[in-house]
């Protein structure tokens, strides 16, 4: 089922509510608390000046959500949600994953499968992409963005009035890379055509 007030991210759907305040953001978040405490997989809210930004990761607890925003009188901004992952290339994922797991989160236990998952949510995932051996140095790192289908073209646009351009879009439009005037490179990414 499609939700108009969210968009599918990388693990979960995710959605902005534009409030008028900081107090009526606050009365939001109470009463989706309230509403959703007994949920086995609870939301994460993020409470701004002018907003309410949530992640949910079951498409029941969404829709309860989206009821909620409709009797508080909120409208959804699903736009303006993004998501941003680290990827790092490596021909050797048992080498050095549990490293970045334990620089970045402290604990090698989120580290499970490609990647690292900082629990506390603090910290970009990180995911590892199996490359053939190379001699350093060759580009290791690249960002991963995920936004709404519908902002990719706009993003695409910025870009290339930016100096960038388009390496690949043959997989467009679940995913299309850019690279700068260097030669770095970020990939734009999206759920649709996945």
């Amino acid at each position: 089922m499609v939700l108009a007030d969210w968009r599918k991210m990388v693990q979960a759907l995710q959605t902005r509510f534009v409030t008028a305040s900081l107090a009526e953001g606050a009365g939001f978040v109470q009463a989706v608390g309230e509403a959703c405490s007994s949920a086995d997989v609870v939301p994460e809210l993020r409470l701004g000046a002018t907003f309410v930004d949530v992640s949910s990761r079951e498409e029941a607890v969404a829709q309860q959500i989206s009821a909620i925003a409709a009797d508080h009188g909120l409208t959804a901004d699903p736009t303006a949600v993004a998501q941003l992952e680290i990827a790092l290339d490596t021909d050797d994922l048992p080498a050095i994953g549990p490293f970045w797991a334990a620089v970045l989160t402290g604990t090698t236990d989120s580290f499970k499968g490609h990647d690292i998952f900082d629990p506390t949510g603090r910290i970009p995932n990180v995911w590892f992409q199996g490359t053939s051996p190379h001699p350093t140095p060759r580009q290791r790192f690249h960002l991963d963005l995920w936004l709404p289908s519908e902002v990719i073209p706009e993003r695409i646009k910025a870009g290339l009035a930016a100096g960038g351009k388009v390496v690949y879009d043959d997989e467009a439009p679940a995913f299309t890379v850019l690279a700068d005037p260097q030669g770095n490179k970020v990939c734009l990414c999206t759920s649709a055509g996945r």
